[in-house]
């Protein structure tokens, strides 16, 4: 690996990316504001700002802290010190708070003029006190543990992930301290419960209404005048520390670490603005939240992520249709999987194609006699996952079967912990990762034997090997036998069992051994063409942009009138500038914009690749990441038409502006939704019987 280069000479101006990614979830909340989704669908939106914003914090914000303890006040990100940039992180999040409080009410109003109500403790008829009585007597009362708040007393951890009530009993027997807290045990317990109610109407009471409905019972003890509670969240450090006790086995560290996530250093507390200042003031005390950028006042109902699993009632008009997924014409056969792509690459494009293509060819494989060995990677996989249970199955067949599983994979840890225990106890070979490295790249190798030789089958994707969310991200997927690409995924998985013999790769783009130079010389080649009065383009679909370095060299490029196109989801540090020749969109809609691909004029043999990586330093050096070459030329056409298709897109498309989140397209373009328009382009593809020749 090089060095990376001097910046020192007119280093490109830069943003900071985590003001980026706000815009980003500003946008998320945008669309919980269009009218053109139907309204479960915008509540789902608000569910996913939510989720967004909590790991923002414990993710973004608690790293900023840690460099400001550590680095000192006068570090600076961007032109910024970290003082300055958390300052203006909490000002921002103040005034989308705003936003999300008013599309709540919006959404809410709508909900009633739908007949849908949410209703409090404080608004039940006769028939539904008695009904929520029932439930929490049975149901709620034994799962709740109160704690009072006694001066002197350390108050215990506070998991980060769930709902607290902070209460206060006014006029309570001599003795009692006047503040207590109690756990909404979400949990255990669904957050939504339907009431009965008048006919044409449905009521629907949260949880920690249900309990704020019976603290007087659970303090009766007391004997208080008044019993009142205020809803409030923490959000702590999510990050885990492992170089403290490198002698003990792997897994067991990783264990550690993820207890001491639930007790780390708390970085927000979200709060009922209505709680009073004493009560409110304890609860900083005690948690040792000082920062006045830690404290985020809100609203009555507080972890809007789990108002994704709000019920569905009501009409069908008020949630947007699942869509079919498409059949791969190449696959669509009774011939088998490995047969066709034996003679030809097969290109899949989720969620538009059914990712049951995938799952067809690994329990396939799991039958197949002449199938001697499967490889696969795994960053994150749901928790009843297909694609390992089908491994499992290969191994009970008597396959060799290997997995690298990536045990840090932030938030995924348990999930796939409890996948590495059974996938040993099944007999799969499992892999705990690369020491120094984290593995994030998206392989599959198959082998199989033909005649006295073996024979390859890999699948290179752009997204996890999850069939959850191959529903609602977009990704590609390509699936090949040709050997040039095969062997070199091959050296990856040998890598990964012998990490001292670093391959040496033709065709693949490998970090952390060379993509940057690799990328760099793509980058170089175009404005070296485009001095010379060629053809010179670059077009990138990421989710993040956030290398300095490769910035730079973007930027660089687009001064020499190389026409640079690039389509950022999340994180973008590039600042917008005066270049003619470079323009940066985000696309944020129905689905989770996810694939990355990379596209290169290459004096008119168009260069592209499937990638599983960002522009982020992480990824670039200490990440295993894998971009794949598309060799095919047809195949090759349809990713070069696909990142057309986005960039015509005027309904889910931002232009990326410093100032502006919804930054629109002009409005005399033609109206375009990209996320309709690949699935009707690929639906009027799919009608010849095959989308590519056969290999040569």
């Amino acid at each position: 690996m090089k060095a990376r280069r001097d910046r020192s000479s007119a280093p490109t101006l830069l943003r900071p990316k985590e003001l980026s990614w706000l815009q980003f979830n500003e946008r998320v909340l945008h669309e919980a504001a269009s009218p053109r989704h139907p309204l479960w669908d915008r509540l789902r939106f608000l569910a996913i700002y939510s989720n967004n914003l909590d790991e923002f914090y414990r993710v973004r914000v608690a790293g900023l802290q840690r460099l400001e303890s550590e680095e000192g006040m006068g570090h600076k990100i961007c032109g910024k010190t970290v003082r300055q940039l958390l300052k203006e992180i909490r000002s921002r999040v103040g005034a989308l708070s705003d936003q999300f409080e008013a599309i709540w009410g919006s959404i809410a109003r709508e909900m009633e003029r739908e007949g849908i109500h949410i209703v409090d403790e404080t608004h039940l008829d006769g028939p539904q006190t008695d009904h929520v009585r029932k439930i929490f007597q049975r149901k709620v009362r034994p799962r709740l543990v109160p704690i009072l708040l006694a001066r002197g007393r350390e108050m215990p951890a506070l998991d980060d992930h769930v709902l607290h009530l902070a209460i206060r009993l006014q006029g309570a027997s001599a003795g009692t301290p006047p503040f207590a807290l109690v756990e909404v045990p979400t949990d255990t317990l669904p957050r939504f419960w339907v009431l009965p109610s008048r006919a044409g109407e449905t009521s629907v009471m949260l949880l920690e209404d249900i309990v704020r409905f019976g603290l007087p019972e659970v303090f009766s003890l007391f004997s208080p005048k008044s019993v009142h509670a205020w809803a409030f969240k923490v959000t702590r450090d999510a990050e885990i520390d492992l170089e403290d006790s490198l002698v003990e086995g792997y897994l067991r560290r990783v264990h550690q670490g993820l207890k001491k996530r639930a007790t780390g250093k708390p970085v927000r507390l979200v709060h009922d603005r209505g709680m009073p200042e004493a009560l409110l003031a304890q609860l900083l005390r005690k948690l040792d939240l000082t920062r006045a950028d830690s404290r985020i006042p809100g609203m009555r109902y507080h972890n809007f992520k789990d108002f994704d699993d709000f019920p569905r009632l009501g009409s069908r008009h008020l949630a947007s249709t699942p869509e079919e997924p498409l059949l791969h014409p190449d696959l669509a056969g009774r011939e088998r999987v490995l047969s066709t792509v034996a003679r030809r690459d097969v290109l899949l494009h989720f969620p538009y194609h059914n990712f049951d293509h995938f799952l067809d060819l690994l329990r396939e494989s799991a039958i197949d006699p002449e199938v001697t060995h499967i490889r696969l990677t795994v960053y994150r996989v749901s928790q009843e996952s297909s694609v390992l249970n089908a491994l499992i199955n290969a191994a009970r067949n008597g396959k060799k079967v290997t997995v690298l599983l990536e045990v840090l994979a932030r938030f995924d840890e348990q999930n796939n912990i409890a996948w590495a225990d059974e996938l040993r106890d099944e007999g799969v070979d499992v892999i705990l990762g690369v020491r120094g490295l984290k593995v994030h790249s998206k392989l599959c190798l198959v082998t199989r034997r033909e005649g006295r030789r073996n024979k390859h089958f890999a699948a290179i994707g752009t997204g996890n090997f999850n069939e959850e969310t191959a529903r609602v991200y977009t990704d590609h997927l390509l699936l090949t036998a040709d050997p040039a690409i095969t062997e070199e995924v091959a050296q990856v998985f040998e890598f990964f069992q012998n990490n001292y013999k670093v391959p040496d790769f033709r065709h693949l783009v490998v970090s952390p051994f060379n993509a940057r130079d690799r990328l760099m010389k793509h980058i170089q080649a175009e404005r070296k063409a485009a001095k010379a009065g060629k053809e010179a383009w670059i077009r990138l679909r990421l989710n993040n942009l956030a290398d300095a370095d490769l910035i730079d060299a973007l930027v660089d490029a687009s001064e020499s009138g190389v026409d640079v196109r690039l389509l950022v989801r999340s994180m973008n540090s590039l600042v917008p500038g005066d270049s003619l020749h470079l323009e940066a969109r985000s696309l944020v809609g129905r689905y989770l914009e996810h694939a990355r691909c990379l596209m290169f004029a290459n004096g008119g043999k168009p260069q592209v690749y499937l990638t599983s990586a960002d522009w982020m330093p992480r990824n670039m050096d200490n990440r295993v990441e894998v971009s794949c070459p598309i060799r095919d030329r047809a195949l090759r056409q349809q990713l070069l038409e696909v990142f057309d298709l986005q960039w015509r897109d005027t309904e889910n498309a931002r232009i990326w502006d410093v100032e502006d989140a919804d930054a629109r397209l002009p409005g005399f373009l033609p109206r375009f939704d990209s996320q309709v328009g690949i699935r009707g382009w690929l639906q009027e593809l799919d009608k010849g019987r095959s989308l590519t020749p056969e290999r040569g």
